[in-house]
């Protein structure tokens, strides 16, 4: 800190022009990334960035600029030669669903995100629970804790969730299947149809998987959405995070199945239907809307 004493600065942060350079060398600098904010003060101080910051002044620092330390996730470019034009159209939608954009006379008014979750199995889930501390605090005679199996068959088969979120009301709908064939998508499809009159045109957000396309060997979607109002969206490849629906399914994970060993699938599904309806009466739910929004990019 040229041309101050060390008294002069207060001793948990440093001067702006200071903390511009760290945040900034945090940021740009892929060869810091990996370190916790301890390491990272050190860092700092031997690669002159800064005199001195003490490690709290270091943690404050980066709070305040919104930077925290996060588990670093994969990321696939999409190849899809209409990404631009896909991309806009989608987010032209979430326009109109937020109020942004008012929509013109042929454009949908109702947007609903869909996707499919699963495969549903029946076997244990990694989670965590409620239980009495170990160590020292433990009493002989307590049973264990318990403990997620090891070992299970699945003999139950798989099942899929058919969900779709309502962008406008942020309501989720969801309708469990045995299979995710074109038929249960086109099912799913005509209910989300019947939510609203006729003539109000909606149009459903979803991905290129092949059961939600029109072939050439089958134009069931098309053909039905051209004859129902419908405007079918689709995200383009490898871009399933560009679908607002894949935050409910975080939250959907996180309050329902982390933790479990569901039995049966009907005792699964009881435990997903249970949940969509608590999650539609209660949107505003602070631990849901924090899960929500940490997943959320789109």
């Amino acid at each position: 800190m040229q041309g101050r004493s060390a008294e002069d600065v207060h001793p948990a942060r440093a001067p702006r022009d200071q903390e511009d350079r760290q945040v900034q060398t945090r940021r740009a600098r892929p060869a810091v990334f990996h370190l916790e904010s301890a390491k990272l003060a050190d860092f700092l101080v031997a690669e002159g960035v800064v005199d001195d910051i003490s490690h709290e002044g270091l943690r404050i620092l980066l709070r305040e600029e919104g930077v925290s330390f996060q588990r670093l996730k994969t990321w696939k470019t999409s190849r899809d030669p209409d990404y631009a034009a896909k991309k806009a159209r989608v987010e032209h939608l979430y326009a109109i669903a937020d109020g942004e954009v008012i929509p013109e006379e042929d454009e949908p008014e109702v947007i609903f995100c869909m996707d499919e979750f699963g495969p549903l199995n029946l076997m244990p889930h990694p989670g965590r629970q409620w239980a009495e501390r170990g160590g020292r605090h433990k009493d002989q005679g307590r049973e264990p804790r318990r403990r997620r199996r090891a070992t299970y068959n699945r003999y139950g088969g798989v099942r899929h969730l058919f969900a779709a979120l309502d962008l406008a009301k942020d309501k989720l709908y969801g309708h469990i299947k045995p299979i995710k064939r074109r038929t249960q998508f086109l099912e799913f499809c005509r209910y989300l149809r019947t939510l609203y009159p006729p003539t109000v045109r909606i149009a459903v957000v979803c991905d290129n998987f092949s059961p939600h396309l029109a072939t050439k060997k089958c134009q069931r979607v098309g053909t039905w959405a051209a004859a129902n109002n419908v405007e079918i969206a689709y995200t383009p490849t490898n871009s399933s995070w560009l679908n607002r629906i894949e935050a409910q399914f975080t939250a959907l994970r996180y309050f329902t199945l982390d933790g479990t060993d569901h039995g049966t699938h009907k005792e699964q599904g009881s435990m997903i239907r249970r949940y969509i309806i608590w999650r539609n009466r209660n949107t505003d739910d602070r631990r849901l809307r924090t899960v929500v929004d940490r997943a959320n990019v789109a």
